[in-house]
C-alpha cells in the first residue's frame, strides 16, 4: 500500500477517533481478570478489533498499539513484563479482524496457543479450557461472510494469545480454569456482539462524514450476515 493511502485524512480522522474511544473504553471496567486481583476487562475489548479492518492489518495493528500505550501511560500502570504482554492480546485481535477469511497465518495464532497452554502443568490439567481456541479456527474456514463471526473469531484469537500466556504469570490453578469456562463463554459472547455493534456504528459515522470525499470507507452491508 503506498505512503498516500496510508496518509488520508479518513485514516487520521479514524485513529483520532479510535484513541479518543480507548481513553475512555480503558476506564470502564467489565469484568475482574481471574488469577490477578488488579487487572480487568474494559470496554475496550468491545471495539479493540476495529482497527484492523478500517485501516488494514498494519496500520491498523499500529493504531492499536500506539492507543493500548497511550492509555497504559496515561493509567499510570505498571511497567512490569504482565502488564507488557497484556498489550499483545488485541494486537493479535486486530489482526484476524483485518485479515478473516484471507490469510492462513491467522490460524496458526490458536494452535499455538492451545500447544503453548498445554505445555504448563496447570494447563495440561485444564486442557479442555484450550478447547476454546477452536472456536476463531472454526469461525475462519465456516463463516467467512459474516461479521459476527468476524468479531467472535477476533475475540477469540485475543483471548488465545492472553490465556495462553496467563498461567505462566497468574496464579491459577486447573479447578481455576475449568470453572472460569461458563464465565468465558458469556464473556466473549458479550465482547463480540460488542464489536459487531461498533463496527457497524463506527462504519456508520465514516461514510456519513467521507463517503462524499471519495475516501474508501467499508461498506457494511457486505459483512452484516449474522449467520
Amino acid at each position: 500500500m503506498s505512503s498516500k493511502k496510508l496518509f488520508t485524512i479518513r485514516n487520521a480522522a479514524f485513529v483520532l477517533l479510535f484513541i479518543a474511544l480507548t481513553l475512555v473504553g480503558n476506564n470502564i471496567k467489565l469484568s475482574a481478570i481471574w488469577g490477578a486481583p488488579d487487572q480487568s476487562f474494559t470496554l475496550f475489548q468491545t471495539f479493540g478489533p476495529l482497527p484492523g479492518f478500517f485501516l488494514g492489518p498494519v496500520l491498523g495493528i499500529t493504531a492499536v498499539l500506539v492507543s493500548e500505550l497511550i492509555s497504559f501511560f496515561m493509567l499510570g500502570k505498571a511497567i512490569n513484563m504482565l502488564n507488557l504482554l497484556l498489550l499483545l492480546p488485541m494486537l493479535g485481535g486486530a489482526y484476524v479482524f483485518a485479515t478473516f477469511g484471507k490469510q492462513r497465518l491467522s490460524l496458526a495464532i490458536p494452535v499455538l496457543a492451545i500447544i503453548l497452554f498445554n505445555l504448563s502443568p496447570v494447563g495440561r490439567e485444564a486442557w479442555v479450557y484450550s478447547m476454546f481456541w477452536l472456536i476463531p479456527i472454526i469461525c475462519e474456514l465456516f463463516f467467512k461472510k459474516s461479521l459476527f463471526f468476524r468479531a467472535l473469531g477476533s475475540t477469540f484469537t485475543a483471548h488465545a494469545i492472553g490465556g495462553s500466556f496467563w498461567n505462566y504469570f497468574a496464579t491459577m490453578t486447573p479447578q481455576m480454569w475449568i470453572a472460569l469456562i461458563p464465565v468465558t463463554a458469556v464473556e466473549r459472547l458479550v465482547f463480540a456482539t460488542g464489536i459487531t455493534v461498533s463496527f457497524v456504528a463506527v462504519n456508520t459515522i465514516m461514510n456519513r462524514y467521507f463517503a462524499d470525499a471519495r475516501f474508501d470507507v467499508p461498506n457494511v452491508s457486505r459483512y452484516i450476515s449474522l449467520i
